[in-house]
């Protein structure tokens, strides 16, 4: 069994037991949370059943397992023989969550 979800503006695809990094989603440590945009959803016996543009009834829980910022990326900007030159970084704001259960 399966699902599609939408979050964060990207889609992935879980199952049960999944561990994910999304992008920030509100909630404390190991609180749960529900993502009720569900894209596809194939049960372990039957079709694959798309939304359009979601799927009813059917929603993914989860827990969240920590908040945290990924490593620092460099963005550095630079114009040839114009003495131009910026650097500036970026950590990026993340939540890990594990998929607990898919309720069809």
């Amino acid at each position: 069994m399966y699902a599609v979800v939408n979050t964060g503006g990207k889609q992935y695809k879980v199952s049960k037991g999944d561990i994910l990094r999304v992008e920030k989603l509100n909630g404390e440590v190991d609180s749960t949370i529900e993502l009720t945009d569900v894209l596809a959803f194939k049960p372990e016996e039957g079709d694959l059943r798309f939304g359009t543009p979601l799927v009813d009834g059917v929603k993914v829980v989860c827990k969240v397992l920590k908040q945290d910022k990924a490593k620092k990326i460099v963005v550095f900007k630079y114009k040839a023989k114009k003495n131009y030159k910026k650097k500036q970084g970026h950590r990026q704001p993340f939540t890990q969550i594990l998929v607990e259960d898919i309720i069809a």
